[in-house]
């Protein structure tokens, strides 16, 4: 049950990658969780776009925009090998959806929230993640 939230400066993002980039941030949070590719966990993986009206972002330094990725995921469903990819791809593809270069990778901040068990409710019930990890397996499974 990953989520995932990018806040962006208004008008920060082309309008192709204002599209686009809820539905591939999820997807890449899924690919580096290593859950299967299935209808129940796409409906799972949440995005919001937060976009900030012009002016309420800033550094001491300038007003050029800056990108905050927020991601949560269970605890210890990330490999510190996984969260390296996930945050080097994320940072890839908002840097794509806002028109940037690479050398402005700096302006992309991932931060990677994790939930310890007991801690995610959906449903009107608390979630437990060692039963959608045994589910994401036995998906896993199926398809091989």
């Amino acid at each position: 049950m990953p989520m995932i939230e990018l806040t962006a400066p208004a008008g920060a993002l082309t309008e192709a990658g204002r599209k686009s980039v809820q539905r591939d941030l999820a997807t890449l949070l899924l690919k580096w969780e290593g859950a299967p590719d299935n209808a129940f966990f796409r409906s799972v993986a949440w995005t919001y776009l937060h976009e900030l009206p012009e002016g309420a972002q800033t550094t001491a330094e300038d007003d050029a925009p800056r990108f905050r990725v927020d991601v949560r995921v269970p605890e210890g469903v990330l490999s510190d090998r996984r969260k390296a990819g996930l945050v080097r791809e994320a940072t890839a593809l908002v840097l794509e959806a806002a028109g940037l270069a690479e050398s402005d990778a700096m302006r992309v901040w991932v931060l990677i929230h994790e939930q310890p068990e007991g801690t995610w409710g959906a449903g009107g019930q608390v979630v437990d993640f060692t039963e959608l990890r045994a589910a994401a397996q036995a998906a896993k499974s199926a398809d091989a």
